[in-house]
């Protein structure tokens, strides 16, 4: 009996054990970017169980009547560790939250936020792109999350603005919301703090790995739509993946791939050069090999560009 009890004692230690390290297996990494700005940086990777699909940065402002989300991740799983990571940084509830993105991670966790009586806030154009793309979104993010896709109920802006640029204001925080141009997905904007010189650019800039073109992303005005966010001048950048920076850093691992795709692409078009040849001749890009996932997207995004600039010829 003593041998058992010690054996059932040694399974409850080894089975509390797992369950720590599992518990622990991911948090977001909050990352103060000014006195009252954070960057929450999800995992560089991909979407997986452990991470709730948080692959991706999403941003908080803390006011002094309390702190506005940006982005609420991509199930209400995610949206409470969110909202728990808050719970580190300030003491001040969330009072607002805004969507700046149509992708999963950026707004399908709106759920548990609403059901708390929150105001959720988005420009009308990206409602309408996340309508789009919603049921490709529950699909894929069955395949990543698992089980946890069930809970997934998408939940739209309870203020939405028809218009592309929109002043907004709590607790003395000045904040305007700017639909820039298409970019990796039709209808994304940017959180930009004048003030601060600090924009939340979500997914038209990617730090520390590469974008990813997808046959929608509309790779030509993504590019404009990049100059126009550096036009603004932040000091800070907040992008949707990876962590914050300067211009400096969000040109090098965003807008100077950019400029890669569209000018060397249309060069080669220009030469009447075929698709598996452009791929090819310019498949090798040691400049941009220090992103995570060069391997797996970069010929992808040459071929994904030049059909969409062939197409628009």
């Amino acid at each position: 009996m003593q041998a058992l009890m010690t054996s059932n004692r040694w399974l409850l230690v080894l089975f509390l054990s797992c369950w720590a390290i599992t518990a622990r297996a991911f948090e977001l990494l909050p990352e103060k970017v000014a006195g009252n700005a954070w960057a929450l940086v999800g995992e560089i990777g991909g979407r997986t169980v452990e991470n709730h699909g948080l692959n991706n940065t999403l941003g908080v402002i803390v006011t002094p009547e309390g702190a506005i989300l940006i982005g609420s991740g991509a199930t209400p799983a995610g949206a409470a560790l969110i909202e728990r990571t808050i719970a580190r940084i300030t003491d001040r509830p969330v009072r607002w939250v805004i969507n700046i993105g149509a992708q999963d991670h950026h707004w399908l966790g709106n759920s548990y936020f609403a059901g708390k009586g929150l105001p959720i806030i988005a420009l009308a154009r990206t409602v309408a792109a996340q309508k789009q793309h919603v049921d490709e979104h529950l699909v894929r993010l069955k395949r990543f999350v698992g089980k946890e896709a069930r809970q997934v109920h998408p939940v739209y802006a309870s203020r939405i603005i028809d218009r592309d640029k929109a002043d907004l204001t709590l607790g003395g925080v000045h904040i305007q919301l700017i639909w820039p141009g298409n970019g990796h997905f039709p209808g994304d904007a940017v959180a930009w703090l004048p003030e601060q010189r600090i924009v939340f650019t979500g997914d038209f800039v990617f730090n520390d790995r590469m974008l990813g073109v997808h046959p929608f992303s509309q790779v030509v005005e993504w590019r404009k739509a990049f100059h126009r966010i550096a036009a603004l001048h932040p000091q800070v950048v907040v992008p949707g993946h990876g962590f914050p920076g300067p211009l400096a850093k969000a040109q090098r691992d965003t807008g100077d791939y950019l400029d890669f795709l569209v000018t060397q692409v249309g060069k080669a078009l220009e030469d009447w050069k075929e698709l598996g040849e452009t791929t090819d001749l310019l498949g090798d890009a040691p400049q941009f090999r220090h992103l995570k996932f060069y391997d797996g997207w970069h010929r992808t995004n040459i071929n994904r560009t030049y059909l969409q600039m062939e197409a628009a010829q």
